[in-house]
């Protein structure tokens, strides 16, 4: 399964709306993946390839090879 190996961020559920009218005539489900990148990072002192989502990424979490 996809997830950010930082803050475990995976898949999340939600409905799809359809609106027409104003009024909600239709829901379906749907899923929210989370955005991750495969980077090579320094773990435990060496480097090693790692998903990380972007967030992780941009508040600087991660220390990059």
């Amino acid at each position: 399964m996809a997830k950010c190996e930082i803050c475990n961020k995976s898949l999340n559920y939600g409905n799809q709306l359809s609106i027409t009218r104003s009024h909600i005539s239709k829901r379906t489900t749907r899923t929210f993946k989370p955005n991750l990148r495969t980077v090579k990072a320094i773990v435990n002192g060496q480097p090693k390839k790692i998903k990380v989502c972007a967030k992780c990424l941009r508040s600087g979490k991660v220390v990059k090879a």
